[in-house]
């Protein structure tokens, strides 16, 4: 059971950081505020960095981890479009990555609650995860 809920844990780091590091990446050149930019690059490289130390975790399990949920990832994307095809402001990018942010957060600490057998190296990644997304939040509520 830890093991398995280890793996389902780490599986679900790798989809939000994937799809933290893409939702970033879709809004990252459109950004005017060298400030905004530079919250929003730290943040990237951030999720990269935690994305290296879930990789290899999960490399001790012999599993590749897994990609956001397509569905949501092209939702997230035509959101974004969308949004910012009326109004391409960095107050915009602020609100549709804080948007994100709590989503993320969210659904982290579902998973971190439901796979409680988790070892306690892949509840803490998942905790900095959620911290990481939390911080990125209250740093980009200036921007609103």
């Amino acid at each position: 059971m830890i093991e398995q809920d280890t793996i389902r844990l780490l599986r679900e780091c790798d989809a939000g950081i994937r799809m933290g590091i893409s939702s970033i990446g879709d809004v990252l050149e459109d950004v005017e505020d060298p400030g905004l930019r530079r919250v929003l690059a730290q943040c990237k490289h951030q999720h990269e960095a935690l994305g290296q130390e879930v990789e290899k975790q999960l490399s001790r399990f012999h599993d590749k981890g897994k990609a956001p949920n397509p569905m949501a990832k092209m939702m997230s994307h035509m959101k974004t479009v969308v949004k910012m095809g009326m109004d391409p402001s960095d107050h915009m990018i602020a609100d549709l990555m804080t948007d994100g942010c709590g989503m993320g957060a969210k659904s982290l600490s579902k998973y971190l609650n439901q796979y409680k057998a988790a070892d306690e190296t892949a509840k803490d990644i998942a905790k900095r995860l959620i911290t990481q997304e939390e911080q990125l939040s209250a740093r980009l509520r200036q921007y609103l």
